[in-house]
């Protein structure tokens, strides 16, 4: 008879700095129980029998395999190696619970906690791009839009801790919410690629970006467990101020964390070596009654950009024993007005053309109850999320010389509610659940003179409207032998729309007051996984995925571009994606690690705009402005092919070497039925890191690269961005490429003190990334002081 083990608690030490290791996984062979590390290396492993076989991972370092019964009396010590190369990290984005990588088809990147540290990203949308296999465009400041693939926006799914951030209002033009997360607040990062609506439903279609924020650490001890964190920084390209802090305190059964980080920027400034075409010689200010032109003292700063954000974290962790888990979390996100500086740029008639465009304070609020039950009989394991998001953004437009400003306020409450199940056999492991979203949309529109603040009535952005989802799921894995594993998954969701058009008929003669969108969705998975060895591992998938239908893509009123409006279209249908992928990743002793996957991508019924007719006018006014009329319809298909490439080489002395490629080919069909690369489609690009990691000392440089864009190539809805793009020798428009040398480093001075230095674009590169209406930062040096309270 085997007994468990009582109260024995080992701690996890870094090799070569002896500092505790925080949020390394424990985990069985058969994964049916796993523990992590707290902020003291400490972990219990209490639920563990003496000859099971543990795994301690942690991406970042070597994994370590031992009995229960080996490992000693309590107190015991394991330090963990340094190193990037490893098959066999623990992922949870997948199937929501925690699997092997190596089991798993679908290519997951992992990005490395301790990497975001020594990068020191500023926003969400910053370290997604960190990882060098997410390319990122940016309107503003104030924003970061991910392009995954060949895919963006409402077609790239976000989740935090485990609940889904998209709503009815997530639009298929740049999308920007990422930056409401917290990167100081963020432990663990995973970006799932390719379709995952088995386990994500809608909108998991180019990829899954799953985020789990700090989670309360209970006492493995008679005494409180109190730690924290604490991080100050300071940048120069847009004289970047932030302060974070964070506190845990834990007892036996109950604990809690509180953070809060504070940023403010000041308007960027743009490289010195680049094209003049990108400077800021003029802007527009308010003098009096009167927009006035103002000339640039340094054209180089973008003026304005600036904008200022507060992030917000409460939870509390109840766990009466070890079969029941209970979570609370309070996520809060506010902004000042973020201006939106691509459409500050614009001109008209060889003056720019709004005085004033900005973005509102951009809130975000989430409350998350998370339950979790180690059980017996139909599941092993449960865990129930019940959230409740609220979400409210604002626009401010005023053209030039105009003293009307028009203002739009939008706001969705947002409910979910999630019941996942997992149940272990021998070699099979079976995950099945339900899902059910409600979101509640509501939209204002007025029209304020900013000399007499009279307001009077506008256009609202969208209708009032509830858009919701109902699902099952399931999905299982069959070990067919010890080298290759088998997994499938079927998913059904029902979704609804009704919104109500009756606030905008004053405005727009629309021939609907009411519309009302009932439909459902079959997806289906089938993938493969064989390793030959420990050190090879080959996988292939097919996958589907889809987009119902939201509120934005159905009943949005809004000037997609200069001289066009968008205006609502009732007859829309779900979009539809196929995909197919092969992987391999091989491991040359302990030095050397290769990895590829290539992928297809195919998208049927695509929802997108087009040119529209209402009540048989193609053109109506808008905002005082004749505007041609166009609409979101299921009238295209696209294509996206691509690979993703990286190599992991590790060298004597502490060096290390490392790179990532992303090569993608997108084609979407135009209204004449010819094709043209898709907008979202990202040129190639990617990062080369070379790495030196001693003891108490980090340095790392590298180079970030992005192919050109050519005239031939640009997309056709970006070749009339004149404000954005350059002209080549013909007099078409183009995409520069471009690349940037970095150099970051991080010293330990003593076990609470670390301090990171960063000089990015070191050669004051002038460029503006590919679909970006701001221009990127130039030199930029940073310096953050870390803590550990």
């Amino acid at each position: 008879m085997v007994l468990p083990i009582i109260a024995q608690v080992i701690t996890v030490r870094d090799a070569q700095t002896h500092l505790p290791v925080e949020i390394a996984v424990l985990v069985n062979q058969n994964q049916s129980h796993f523990v992590t590390t707290n902020a003291d290396g400490q972990v219990a492993v209490d639920g563990f029998s003496n000859n099971d076989t543990i795994t301690l991972q942690l991406i970042g370092y070597e994994s370590k395999s031992f009995t229960v019964a080996k490992v000693g009396s309590s107190g015991e010590e394991i330090l963990m190696v340094p190193s990037d190369i490893s098959l066999d990290q623990v992922v949870v984005s997948a199937t929501r619970w925690n699997q092997r990588k190596r089991d798993i088809p679908s290519k997951i990147t992992t990005i490395s906690p301790t990497q975001v540290q020594l990068q020191n990203v500023q926003t969400a949308a910053d370290l997604l791009g960190s990882s060098g296999e997410v390319y990122v465009q940016k309107s503003q400041l104030g924003g970061g839009s991910p392009m995954i693939r060949g895919f963006s926006a409402n077609r790239l799914l976000y989740t935090v801790d485990g609940v889904r951030m998209n709503t009815a209002i997530f639009r298929s033009g740049n999308l920007h919410n990422v930056i409401s997360l917290d990167p100081f607040a963020i432990e663990h990062t995973e970006v799932l690629f390719g379709p995952g609506s088995i386990i994500y439903g809608s909108d998991a279609i180019g990829a899954v970006m799953s985020f789990r924020t700090i989670e309360p650490q209970l006492s493995l001890t008679s005494k409180p467990l109190v730690k924290g964190k604490a991080t100050v920084r300071y940048a120069s390209a847009n004289k970047e101020r932030t302060a974070h802090a964070h506190v845990n305190a834990g007892w036996k059964k109950w604990a809690i964390v509180s953070s809060g980080t504070v940023n403010y920027y000041d308007d960027l400034r743009m490289g010195s070596n680049g094209p003049d075409q990108y400077l800021r010689p003029f802007y527009i200010s308010r003098e009096g009654n009167q927009d006035v032109l103002i000339q640039s003292e340094d054209p180089a700063v973008q003026r304005p950009t600036g904008y200022h954000q507060l992030n917000l974290m409460q939870k509390v962790r109840f766990r009466p024993n070890q079969d029941w888990d209970l979570q609370y979390g309070l996520l809060h996100s506010t902004t000042s007005n973020i201006p939106r500086y691509d459409r500050l740029v614009q001109e008209d008639q060889g003056t720019l053309r709004d005085a004033e465009w900005y973005y509102g304070p951009q809130d975000w609020t989430m409350h998350n109850l998370a339950i979790s039950h180690q059980g017996q009989g139909i599941y092993d394991q449960m865990s129930m999320r019940l959230a409740y998001q609220s979400f409210r953004e604002s626009r401010f437009q005023r053209r030039l010389g105009s003293s009307k400003r028009t203002e739009r306020m939008d706001e969705v409450s947002a409910f979910s509610a999630n019941l996942d199940f997992t149940k272990m056999f021998a070699k099979y492991s079976l995950y099945y659940g339900f899902e059910s979203i409600l979101n509640d949309v509501r939209s204002v529109g007025q029209a304020r003179n900013i000399q007499t603040a009279f307001l009077e009535p506008a256009a609202s952005r969208y209708p009032t409207a509830n858009w919701s989802s109902y699902a099952l799921y399931i999905s299982g894995q069959h070990a067919l032998n010890a080298k290759t594993n088998i997994e499938a998954g079927l998913r059904y969701s029902m979704f609804m729309l009704e919104a109500d058009f009756s606030q905008n008929l004053t405005f727009y003669p629309l021939p609907f007051r009411e519309v009302e969108i009932n439909t459902g969705a079959i997806n289906g998975s089938l993938g493969i996984v064989h390793r030959p060895t420990d050190q090879l591992s080959f996988s292939a998938q097919l996958t589907t995925g889809f987009r119902s239908p939201n509120v934005d893509d159905l009943g949005k009123v809004f000037d997609s571009e200069p001289g066009a409006v968008l205006v609502p279209n009732p007859d829309l249908q779900a979009e539809y994606a196929y995909n197919a992928e092969i992987g391999g990743t091989q491991i040359l002793g302990d030095y050397l690690k290769i990895d590829v996957s290539c992928y297809y991508t195919w998208l049927r019924n695509a929802l997108i705009r087009r040119r529209f007719q209402l009540n048989g006018r193609d053109s109506i006014f808008y905002d005082g402005e004749l505007s041609q009329v166009q609409a979101v319809q299921n009238a295209s298909a696209m294509k996206v092919y691509g690979l993703q490439a990286g190599i992991e080489l590790k060298l004597p002395a502490g060096f290390s070497l490392s790179g990532r490629y992303n090569w993608q080919v997108g084609t979407e069909q135009n209204e004449d039925s010819d094709n043209s690369r898709s907008r979202h489609t990202a040129p190639a690009f990617g990062v080369i890191r070379a790495t030196y990691n001693r003891k108490n000392l980090t340095i790392q440089c590298y180079v970030i690269f992005n192919e050109e864009v050519t005239a031939k190539d640009l997309p056709v809805e970006e070749r009339t961005k004149t404000h954005i793009y350059l002209l080549d020798s013909n007099g078409n428009l183009y995409a520069p490429g471009w690349v940037t040398l970095n150099l970051k480093g991080s010293i330990q001075l003593s076990k609470a003190i670390a301090l990171q230095l960063g000089l990015e674009n070191l050669t004051d590169q002038r460029y503006r990334p590919f679909g970006s209406g701001i221009v990127a930062p130039g030199r930029n040096a940073i310096i953050a002081l870390r803590a550990v309270i």
